[in-house]
């Protein structure tokens, strides 16, 4: 099996994980700490990604690509990590500071758990992902995280039991992201290490870290400015309706664009050693891959909604499922421009197509958000999404029509887009017949995914050619 199989393969057990451990500690925390409760911890937590945001200051992206380009010489490579993780540390503590700061003049509500917060910024300090992914050592993250992982859900059903633990549940999961990111500094050594370098070795990374912030910071307004919008506009009970369902749509979400952490260090490799037929062949793989999947996800969880979200997060949470189908359209706009940023944008370092993309969405969301938040709340905000989501694609896409063949994608991706509109509409029929709402949810989830894999399995092979299903097999294994 090939390595980007092997990585993907490792990233996308990390994301089952990852959906798999908030349906079991999501329902739990929903009912303990209610909508007030995670309300809180969601504002408080969008303030500090904030700091953290700048904290970085681009260096996830920026140095994932650095790293492949020079992992083949080690002194290159050791020289480079060096200068990059001196730039954080000094970016780190300044961010540190200035938090300190806010906390001492602008925090008057819930500050303990803001103060509790800070925790999240100081692992931001620590945090070198970015070397082990533009190393293709994707193992080594995904098996740290799956062990902190656990650990912090056990922790959660431990000590988090009333709606005043807010502060309990803001220490554990801040402080399970602190030691996952210190558990990794003992492989360094393995593949590279720290060396004496000069002011100048630093410096002439600021630059084009700070021009990969731009659209990070860009991305955050309409992923994380929704929430503090929210918070300012109405109330924390807002902030909750929309936090589960942002989390709910990000589940699946990460499960399909962990495709494009594993191919980005990959096609930085092949773009600086001029393999163009290899680009293109990555490409339309995964272009196909992101329809199937991204049309099965958005559609599935849109006509499970109804009856998934009442049972997921209790009474308390009512309205949720409307959040939900709403954004779940923003899924296949999501996975289409991650695809076209991760494995051609990044790594031809066309920079400045990826910073307009997403300053369009940022400007688009606040605009609407300012709009539709005060007369529809969360659902507003979810509006505001969509129209940003779907802006970045739409950007993305002309800027890249000459190099990239994206009309021939979207004509063979539109039909799953169909199988999974079909796909919709008889699954969402059934919340009128069965009336056992477990009943009900396990005979949707079993329906939806025969019908679209049946469908999707015919298109697959009249695309490509294939007679049979072995065929399709046989040619996986190869």
């Amino acid at each position: 099996m090939s390595n980007i199989k092997k990585n993907f393969i490792y990233n996308i057990v990390y994301q089952i994980l990852i959906m798999i451990l908030p349906l079991i500690t999501t329902p739990y925390i929903s009912r303990v700490l209610g909508t007030e409760g995670i309300g809180v911890y969601s504002y408080t937590y969008s303030i500090v990604y904030y700091f953290i945001l700048f904290a970085m200051l681009g260096i996830n992206n920026y140095g994932n690509r650095q790293i492949a380009k020079v992992r083949d010489d080690k002194q290159k490579l050791a020289k480079t990590f060096t200068g990059i993780y001196a730039m954080q540390i000094i970016t780190s503590l300044i961010m540190i500071l200035l938090y300190i700061i806010y906390l001492k003049f602008f925090v008057h509500t819930n500050k303990y758990i803001a103060v509790i917060q800070i925790i999240y910024l100081i692992a931001t300090m620590f945090d070198i992902n970015w070397f082990f992914f533009g190393l293709e050592k994707f193992k080594l993250t995904v098996t740290r995280n799956v062990f902190i992982k656990l650990i912090t859900v056990i922790c959660i059903f431990l000590f988090v039991k009333q709606k005043g633990d807010v502060y309990l549940y803001t220490i554990i999961m801040s402080v399970g992201t602190l030691v996952s990111q210190l558990l990794l500094w003992p492989f360094v050594k393995k593949y590279t290490k720290l060396v004496k370098i000069e002011i100048k070795d630093i410096i002439k990374h600021l630059k084009p870290c700070a021009i990969l912030f731009i659209p990070t910071i860009a991305v955050s307004l309409y992923k994380t400015m929704d929430k503090i919008m929210l918070g300012n506009m109405t109330d924390m009970h807002q902030v909750g309706l929309y936090e589960n369902s942002e989390k709910t749509t990000n589940i699946i979400t990460a499960v399909i664009t962990a495709l494009g952490t594993v191919m980005l260090p990959r096609m930085s490799n092949l773009v600086a050693n001029g393999e163009k037929e290899k680009e293109k062949e990555y490409i339309k793989k995964s272009m196909e891959f992101t329809f199937f999947s991204s049309s099965a996800m958005a559609f599935g969880l849109m006509a499970i909604a109804p009856t998934f979200a009442p049972l997921f997060f209790g009474n308390e949470f009512n309205g949720v499922d409307n959040i939900i189908k709403y954004l779940s359209i923003t899924t296949i706009f999501i996975s289409v421009a991650n695809v076209i940023r991760t494995q051609y944008i990044i790594p031809h370092e066309k920079d400045k197509i990826y910073i307009y993309s997403v300053s369009l969405g940022a400007i688009i969301n606040i605009i609407i958000n300012a709009i539709m938040i005060p007369k529809y709340q969360s659902i507003g905000a979810a509006i505001g999404t969509i129209f940003a989501e779907f802006s970045v694609m739409l950007y993305q896409i002309f800027c890249v029509r000459k190099e990239i063949d994206i009309v021939y994608y979207l004509k063979k991706g539109f039909s799953y887009i169909i199988a999974g509109i079909f796909m919709y509409v008889l699954v969402s029929s059934l919340y009128y017949i069965i009336k056992n709402s477990i009943v009900r949810l396990l005979v949707q989830f079993l329906v939806g995914a025969v019908v679209y894999l049946g469908i999707s399995i015919y298109i697959y092979m009249k695309n490509s050619g294939y007679k049979n299903v072995m065929e399709i097999i046989k040619a996986y294994k190869h």
